[in-house]
């Protein structure tokens, strides 16, 4: 083992905590917006990325007013929000690297947690490929079929998951563990 997060000093762990409970923060927030943009079915998935592509034309130099009769149900039809292919390339270019930070540093945590090394080397494998499965699904769903759709949700889903395990198993280990040391 690298380190001992279990007899880490006492800094060391509450640095390790609040970096766990700043990604916990971000991980809430980024489900939240995925149930506004994206939502959590196959096929809600499928409308954002294999839908149409957005049209966003430059506004006219002058301005105009349109009024056109809504009813009620027109206010209760769910907004599809589409993702084209520029939106797309752009989300990639940010999200994957960050994505590969966080996996980075949920990583290191892993390495000093007390954990056989086929559990350690599946879970950092699990930080890293489960970003690749959701940006890879994105781009399978938006190029070759809908029914990529599911790898984007499984990606996600995995994301979630991993942080979850990381997280449990280092705080119980570093605050509650028997075995822990406050040197």
């Amino acid at each position: 083992m690298l380190y001992d997060l279990r007899r880490a000093d006492a800094r060391i762990k509450w640095l390790v905590t609040c970096l766990l409970a700043t990604f916990g923060l971000s991980y809430i927030f980024g489900a939240l917006m995925v149930s506004l943009y994206a939502g959590f079915t196959p096929a809600r998935v499928a409308a954002t990325y294999a839908g149409p592509e957005m049209s966003m034309p430059m506004p006219p130099e002058t301005t105009m007013v349109v009024n056109r009769p809504m009813s009620m149900a027109d206010f209760a039809k769910p907004e599809v929000h589409t993702v084209d292919t520029n939106l797309l390339i752009q989300d990639t270019h940010v999200h994957v690297p960050m994505y590969g930070v966080i996996a980075a540093a949920l990583g290191v945590v892993v390495l000093g947690l007390s954990l056989r090394r086929a559990w350690a080397f599946g879970l950092i494998t699990l930080l890293f490929a489960a970003p690749w499965l959701d940006f890879g699904g994105m781009w399978l769903t938006k190029f070759a079929s809908p029914r990529f759709a599911i790898l984007t949700l499984a990606g996600g889903w995995a994301m979630g998951v991993g942080y979850l395990v990381v997280t449990a198993l280092a705080v119980y280990q570093m605050w509650r563990s028997p075995k822990g040391a406050e040197p």
